[in-house]
């Protein structure tokens, strides 16, 4: 199974910009759909952004649209997402996550199965 290994994250005031980055390890993902999810106190995990193997279509949550943008990098094995003008409301822990070899409904929560480790992302306002 691949490893997901997240960096980037921390602390940023309000309208600044962050890159996470999402490293697979133990294997390539260029198969997979990848997304980023993201936690905040009290409430469910939601899936702001996902990248299809395919053509590598996007999907971004609406709360983040226009300012988040996911990419990959075939040849790093790496995903990234950049969140641009960041607001209190984007205080979270994201995670990326990994769906099924081959699989479908990248734009789906339950398509996810391999999950990378939290990073707190905080924004002060």
């Amino acid at each position: 199974q691949v490893v997901l290994v997240v960096s980037g994250g921390g602390l940023v005031q309000a309208g600044g910009s962050l890159r996470l980055s999402c490293a697979a390890s133990g294997g390539s993902f260029s198969n997979y759909n990848m997304g980023w999810f993201r936690q905040a106190p009290g409430k469910e995990r939601e899936l702001v952004a996902a990248i299809g193997y395919v053509l590598s279509s996007t999907y971004y949550a609406n709360s983040v649209k226009g300012r988040f943008t996911i990419s990959r990098d075939k040849a790093k094995n790496t995903v990234l997402l950049q969140m641009n003008s960041l607001q209190s409301d984007d205080t979270a822990v994201y995670y990326c996550a990994a769906g099924r070899p081959y699989g479908g409904g990248f734009s789906m929560p339950s398509a996810y199965v391999n999950w990378g480790q939290g990073t707190q992302v905080t924004v002060s306002s």
